[in-house]
């Protein structure tokens, strides 16, 4: 009696949300990666009560109990974590990170918070947010998405400049090293309910690369 032939194993998308959010945000996400066929889950934290360290600690053992490719879609805070905890692929399966309006460079917004005296509603996360993250250079192919409606609580703010999500500046995604950046028209919490940015997130994740029509970075030549 012959064998059944094995299915393919699915590739799998981590999802993180953004600071002062949690998992329930990315339902809608997550269903349109279920319906491109890949294994979609939310990865949940604490983004004010728990250290960087801690958090990237449990994604990292998390894409560990993974099997095949693990991909790897972030929010806001969630996309410097992600990309924090990539930098070293030692033990990590294969796969691509997309960032949905995270401040890479660091975030005027939550240096203004600070300096209008309310840091502490950025707890444990404040350090991270607004330094940003050094230039990326590991292995991982790494795509930004960018939104472009200013409609949110950092509008009224002159430091984000012309374009940004209201609360993130398309300038502050623009991190050196990384593979591919595009901009849609969203805010920064519509990044996460956007039908393009789930189209461009799929097209990343299957090509390395967004689609010709909105990209708007300098793609990588790939390593040698």
């Amino acid at each position: 009696m012959s064998r059944p032939p094995e299915l393919p194993v699915p590739e799998h998308v981590i999802l993180l949300h953004g600071l002062w959010m949690r998992r329930i945000v990315l339902a809608p996400l997550r269903a349109r990666l279920r319906e491109a066929g890949f294994a979609a889950s939310s990865f949940d934290y604490q983004s004010t009560s728990q250290t960087s360290t801690e958090i990237m600690t449990r994604l990292r053992r998390h894409m560990q109990a993974l099997a095949g490719t693990v991909h790897v879609v972030a929010h806001s805070l969630g996309g410097l974590l992600a990309l924090q905890a990539c930098r070293d692929e030692h033990g990590l399966p294969p796969g691509r990170l997309v960032c949905l309006g995270s401040p890479l460079c660091g975030s005027a917004g939550a240096r203004g918070l600070s300096r209008w005296g309310a840091s502490w509603l950025l707890g444990e996360s404040r350090d991270m947010l607004e330094g940003g993250v050094a230039p990326w250079c590991g292995q991982r192919e790494v795509g930004v998405i960018a939104g472009t409606t200013p409609i949110g609580l950092g509008a009224l703010s002159e430091e984000l400049g012309a374009q940004h999500d209201g609360s993130v500046a398309v300038a502050e995604t623009r991190l050196e090293g990384i593979t591919d950046h595009c901009v849609v028209e969203a805010n920064h919490t519509g990044l996460l309910f956007s039908t393009e940015v789930a189209e461009q997130v799929v097209s990343f994740l299957h090509e390395g690369h967004f689609t010709a029509a909105r990209a708007g970075g300098v793609r990588r030549p790939p390593a040698s």
